[in-house]
């Protein structure tokens, strides 16, 4: 805890933002951090709440009332030693994790939640600018060879574990560069890319040796890799986007987000453009954009959409519109259904719920509109069913539509097929979450490969207690954290 009284005296104070319009200028991070003497008084709310619930709703385990009371104490070093002790990289997440403990705080029972995730993030970037994150080189080489594959946040937590547990590690990535959706899903005014490449450059150290542009089914076999590794882990991601089944899907302007996302990122770092990117070069200047899905991804469309300069931007979500607040006493300290508006709503950008998309019409084989009806959720047999509302048809201009509709599992191709592993009822890669083992020997799965899409909290947690499992296989015990 921090200081016993400070929850009654110190109001919470979360980081800023720069004004729309600055920000729009660029693709550059815009939070503004909280300065080190507001941050000791943040870190003072932590109440001695005797159970500390956002244990619970951090999926990585953090133990989050330690370092808030190192941080009040001025104890900046020690914060970092516990923060690290569970989470390989919280600059990561306290960037772009939405912040599942802070739900769970118990001072959210009245809405003003510790500022965990900004102090996450405020302990690991001193951390950089002190000198204090190197690598940690094992003293002892186990002689073991691992290959990992997919370099998103799960392939990283698992490679770095399993290299300071003194293995040989290989981690492959399909793409020009590391990261996974980190690099390429991810815009780069909620984290730019320099946190990565950093990290990468301390694992380079540590021992990892990374290879890209190596897709594994492609490139090399499932069966290569068995044969030269003493264990393989399969972190990919979950990159079978849901489509849009309606007429006229082929119409050109209609693109997956990701398509849409990773070509601005390759922009930002450098890359020259080409005509050979899945669906071609895609932008939204000056275009009326409608962006299908209100999650995450939809919101990253939505900001990246306004900085190219989108005459005007909606987003679309079947689902009803939730709550403006929760129940508290139905939901904390879970994770609640409520109304959640991030900052790329405040850049210029239309809402609408309960909204199903029925047609996309066009002229000379490009999209100029979608046709829409409205629809209502109903329970009959103890399930929400859907049903369109009479009458309630409607059109939305759309010179460029992006699909942000979530994503179905791993993608279905040559790497499944080579591994031959069982597959669970959602298709994912079948494996639990204590030996991390698929159905052939030697091989295992991690992160979104094996959960779905997910969190990038949850990717790092299963990166680690897969690297915990591979120790265990290869050396018979483990001194590796799960």
């Amino acid at each position: 805890m921090g200081k016993p009284t400070g929850f009654l005296e110190i109001d919470r104070h979360d980081r800023g933002y720069e004004k729309p319009a600055a920000r729009l200028k660029n693709f550059k991070e815009f939070i503004k951090p909280l300065p080190d003497a507001e941050l000791n008084g943040q870190a003072a709310r932590c109440m001695d709440c005797g159970i500390p619930f956002c244990h619970n709703g951090c999926p990585v385990n953090n133990m989050i009332p330690d370092w808030n009371n190192l941080v009040y104490r001025d104890q900046w070093l020690n914060a970092l030693i516990v923060l690290h002790s569970t989470n390989n990289f919280p600059e990561f997440t306290g960037r772009i994790c939405p912040a599942p403990c802070e739900a769970s705080c118990t001072l959210n029972i009245d809405d003003n939640p510790v500022t965990i995730k900004t102090i996450e993030c405020a302990i690991v970037d001193r951390g950089w600018d002190e000198g204090w994150i190197k690598p940690q080189v094992a003293a002892v080489k186990t002689g073991k060879r691992v290959a990992v594959v997919g370099s998103g946040p799960a392939g990283m937590a698992c490679a770095q574990q399993l290299a300071r547990a003194g293995h040989a590690v290989t981690l492959l990535e399909k793409n020009d560069r590391i990261g996974g959706l980190l690099r390429y899903g991810i815009p780069d005014f909620k984290m730019e890319k320099h946190l990565i490449d950093r990290r990468v450059a301390q694992m380079e150290a540590e021992g990892v040796t990374f290879t890209t542009g190596v897709e594994v089914g492609v490139t090399v076999s499932v069966d290569q890799l068995l044969a030269e590794y003493d264990a393989v882990a399969l972190t990919g991601g979950a990159e079978w986007p849901r489509d849009l089944a309606v007429p006229n899907r082929a119409l050109d302007g209609i693109h997956y987000a990701m398509d849409f996302l990773s070509q601005q990122n390759k922009r930002n770092a450098g890359d020259v453009e080409t005509q050979a990117a899945p669906g071609g070069t895609i932008s939204a200047k000056g275009k009326h954009v409608v962006v299908i899905g209100g999650g995450d991804t939809g919101s990253d469309c939505i900001g990246t959409s306004a900085r190219q300069g989108a005459a005007s931007i909606t987003q679309i979500e079947i689902m009803p519109k939730p709550p403006v607040k929760e129940n508290k006493a139905m939901v904390w300290p879970d994770w609640p259904t409520k109304l959640r508006s991030s900052h790329a709503h405040e850049e210029g950008c239309e809402r609408d719920w309960s909204v199903l998309t029925k047609n996309a019409t066009g002229a000379d084989g490009k999209v100029e509109a979608l046709d829409c009806v409205r629809v209502e959720w109903v329970t009959e047999g103890g399930r929400m069913q859907m049903r369109e509302v009479a009458d309630s048809g409607f059109t939305l201009k759309a010179d460029l539509v992006l699909l942000a509709m979530g994503f179905l599992g791993p993608r279905r191709g040559a790497l499944l097929e080579q591994a031959g592993v069982e597959l669970d009822a959602r298709g994912n890669v079948a494996a639990n979450m204590v030996d991390y083992r698929t159905s052939r020997d030697g091989l295992f799965s991690a992160g979104d490969m094996r959960r779905g899409q997910s969190l990038v909290v949850w990717a790092i947690r299963e990166g680690r207690q897969c690297a915990h499992a591979m120790d265990k296989f290869l050396m018979g015990s483990t001194t590796l954290p799960r």
